[in-house]
């Protein structure tokens, strides 16, 4: 089973995303960026990491940078989810090292075919 990192504060909004992911993949979360660090430096390493960018401690942009700018999590896909829907913040979020970008609320079809095209899966199945 694929490993998703979800990187978001706001308790509501990690726990609708584990409710909608948790069937289909495992989950594993972090309530803030330096959180998040550290767990996607951990093995066994997530497969994909969905951050949001407006966190404390350490924000979304910066934990992006960090865990891209180490070998060892560089190539997992970072998925930015935030309520920053401007052009300029998907700019942005790509400039910091995300892979792609769905703005909040979030659509639900769009991050499964966003998900299913980073993990490599049919669509259908996730």
């Amino acid at each position: 089973m694929k490993r998703i990192l979800i990187v978001e504060d706001v308790e509501l909004n990690r726990d609708l995303l584990v409710q909608l992911l948790e069937e289909d993949y495992d989950i594993v979360t972090a309530a803030d960026g330096a959180a998040g660090i550290e767990l996607a430096m951990q093995e066994p390493y997530p497969d994909l990491i969905l951050m949001d960018l407006s966190l404390p401690v350490i924000d979304g942009w910066e934990a992006t940078r960090q865990i891209k700018a180490d070998a060892a999590s560089q190539h997992i896909p970072i998925i930015a989810l935030t309520a920053h829907a401007m052009l300029s913040d998907e700019a942005k979020a790509r400039e910091s090292g995300c892979d792609d970008y769905l703005s909040k609320p979030l659509d639900e079809t769009l991050l499964f075919k966003k998900l299913s095209h980073f993990l490599g899966e049919d669509a259908e199945s996730a």
